[in-house]
């Protein structure tokens, strides 16, 4: 299974929502899916097992499958003329 490879720092977005989101705290609770909006975007902080990473988002951080996630990716603008 081919599954997209992040970075510590890579900035990602919430593509589909899961049925529930972990916290990723020292005590981790149960969250509704819900509590981030799919497309919210978060910064990656930390990989775990079993291809969960730790995603700071507004709301919190969290640990998120990386099939729910997908890299932001920047569209180069060409330089204005002057």
């Amino acid at each position: 299974m081919m599954s997209e490879s992040f970075i510590i720092g890579d900035r990602v977005y919430l593509a589909t929502a899961p049925p529930y989101l972990k916290t990723a705290d020292t005590m981790p609770m149960l969250r509704p899916g819900d509590t981030v909006p799919v497309g919210t975007q978060g910064v990656i902080l930390q990989q775990k097992p079993g291809d969960y990473w730790a995603v700071k988002f507004e709301q919190g951080a969290f640990l998120v499958d990386t099939s729910y996630l997908k890299k932001v990716v920047y569209e180069s603008k060409p330089a204005a003329e002057e």
